[in-house]
């Protein structure tokens, strides 16, 4: 692991599988103590007993059931994990759903809407109870979970694609203001996952997600998709000190070279380069369209 995290305090939600877990054992490996959490008891307990396992007596793991979704369950998670470790340096929002499958004239209304909940407001909501304890110690990394959703149209799964839309342009809002108490705030596009999400997709079928959708999800399960190891491995680099000033950004995994970045970060620093933006037709070559 070439980013060194002893002594760092993270906090990361929803991880007891798929990315979240990955993410959890590279902090380990880099030296960091973990705090997690997810909804189901079971899967939390068992996540805790491993990692701790995989940490040894090298730093601490800590857990608690918790639905991001939830102001007061956030606020309790947030304040024993600052109790316990003292500080929190790091925080890893990566919980999320897929949410209801299906044109937005046929879908569970009840289901769209908690889709937002969890991925965007239990985003904030995490966002909300660490960011003052970070003002405070004027510094501190948070990491915000994309995915194709914020990039791209995703017919047929609207509330995903809205959500990690929303996950982003907050990401890269709240980094302006949090930018003078040296906290950096960054979002990650991990790839195509094989995780659970794309089991639901496949289970939907076609009928439900889109032809085109999902073929392309059938071939990535095929082949096995992008693997964690880059999206954890970038999670790690970001919260590091060799992130420092690296902030606003939405960072691919697999296609940007976020491993070069420290050689250019004063480009990186005085440009929009990796963030979202309206195109325009000069952008794209036209010669219309333009005063």
């Amino acid at each position: 692991m070439p980013y060194d995290l002893a002594g760092r305090m993270a906090l990361i939600t929803g991880a007891t599988q798929g990315l979240g877990r990955a993410i959890a054992e590279a902090y380990i490996h880099a030296g960091a103590s973990v705090a997690i959490c997810a909804r189901d008891r079971v899967s939390v307990a068992e996540a805790e007993s491993q990692l701790a396992v995989l940490a040894g007596d090298r730093s601490r793991v800590i857990s608690q059931v918790a639905d991001v979704a939830d102001q007061q369950d956030v606020e309790e998670f947030v304040d024993r994990t600052i109790h316990e470790f003292g500080r929190i340096d790091v925080l890893v929002n990566n919980a999320g759903i897929y949410g209801p499958l299906g044109t937005i004239d046929e879908i569970d209304w009840s289901e769209w809407a908690r889709t937002i909940e969890i991925n965007l407001l239990g985003s904030v909501f995490v966002c909300r109870a660490v960011v003052a304890h970070m003002k405070q110690n004027r510094s501190g990394k948070i990491i915000q979970l994309s995915g194709g959703g914020a990039t791209n149209p995703l017919p047929n799964i609207s509330a995903y694609a809205a959500s990690k839309a929303a996950v982003v342009r907050f990401a890269e809002t709240l980094a302006e203001e949090v930018r003078e108490f040296g906290i950096d705030v960054n979002s990650i596009a991990p790839g195509a996952l094989n995780t659970r999400l794309l089991d639901e997709v496949l289970a939907a079928g076609p009928e439900r997600v889109g032809v085109s959708f999902y073929e392309r999800s059938l071939a990535q399960k095929q082949s096995g998709g992008a693997g964690f190891e880059r999206g954890a491995e970038l999670a790690v680099f970001l919260a590091s000190r060799a992130s420092d000033g690296l902030t606003g950004k939405l960072i691919s995994a697999v296609w940007d070279p976020w491993k070069d970045f420290q050689r250019h970060r004063h480009d990186l620093q005085k440009s929009d380069v990796y963030t979202l933006r309206r195109i325009v037709p000069k952008d794209r070559g036209l010669t219309w369209g333009v005063e």
